[in-house]
């Protein structure tokens, strides 16, 4: 099964477009995202009836929203690939390191991703997002929480998560708007021949620089929910982004970043791709003439 947030409505997607979950349901289900979320097991059931549709509109892409536009939580794994780990020239972690995004920084598919700073970089993700509220749930029961995968990108100010030395600034570099595109398509984890390795890539103007598959995770999905639901609630619409492959600008000699009209390309196998042309702002983030 397949989900998006067309024009601000939940809705499947299908062979011939899109079918408005609310409408179809006779108002049961929807209209938002994240009305269908919170009540995702009764709606499994209702979607898993053969039924037919009639009222199938046509897929605009343009009118494709976050698919899950509002997280209470935004709960991000570092150093998550063992080539990333390689790269960066740090050991392999032998906890989850986890910071937050803030769901200010959630943008749609497609659009603009300004760049603050002159250090910005890209990092693909896969990320999960919540269909039943996951409390200390352990890894075997971890998939059944889960409500489906989505692409997400990372954007990064480099520069910012980077300031304060030995403390940095993770969760504030990584949270300007428009820094976490999520979608374009939910995708729920039957729809996959293997949940655990799922391909994802990122490319700036054509060139492919993330390349990989979540198979080479240091910490599963599965190991992922589990872990975070031990320390807090896990709810339905809240989203993991479970880590970046190698091939980001950080790791580059010297590090390349995005520059105002570079193209990024963001795929997660069938959750779609996203797309965001860089620009620089009329006015740049100045950390000191803030702070003066």
């Amino acid at each position: 099964m397949k989900l998006v947030n067309h024009r601000g409505s939940a809705a499947l997607l299908v062979n011939s477009g899109v079918v408005d979950i609310a409408r179809a349901s006779a108002g049961q289900f929807g209209p938002g995202i994240h009305d269908v979320l919170e009540d995702w097991p009764a709606f499994v059931a209702w979607a898993s009836e053969p039924r037919p549709y009639d009222a199938v509109s046509a897929l605009e892409g343009d009118a494709l929203d976050a698919v899950v536009p509002n997280p209470s939580q935004i709960l991000a794994v570092g150093l998550n690939y063992r080539l990333h780990a390689l790269e960066s020239g740090l050991p392999l972690p032998e906890v989850p390191l986890v910071f937050t995004k803030f769901p200010s920084s959630v943008a749609a598919p497609v659009g603009i991703v300004e760049l603050p700073t002159d250090a910005v970089d890209w990092e693909v993700e896969v990320a999960v997002v919540i269909g039943v509220e996951a409390r200390r749930v352990s890894k075997a029961d971890a998939w059944s929480h889960v409500a489906g995968i989505t692409a997400a990108q990372d954007y990064s100010a480099r520069d910012v998560q980077l300031a304060g030395g030995a403390k940095p600034q993770f969760s504030l570099g990584k949270s300007f708007e428009g820094f976490t595109p999520l979608g374009p398509v939910l995708v729920t984890p039957d729809e996959y021949e293997d949940r655990d390795a799922i391909a994802l890539s990122c490319s700036i103007n054509g060139e492919v620089l993330q390349n990989s598959s979540t198979s080479d995770l240091v910490f599963d999905v599965a190991t992922l929910v589990s872990y975070l639901s031990h320390i807090v609630t896990l709810r339905p619409g809240d989203v993991i982004l479970t880590g970046t492959p190698s091939g980001v600008g950080l790791g580059f000699n010297p590090p390349r970043y995005l520059s105002d009209g570079d193209v990024v390309v963001t795929t997660v196998e069938l959750a779609g791709e996203l797309r965001q042309v860089a620009r620089t702002p009329a006015e740049a983030f100045d950390a000191v003439a803030l702070l003066a």
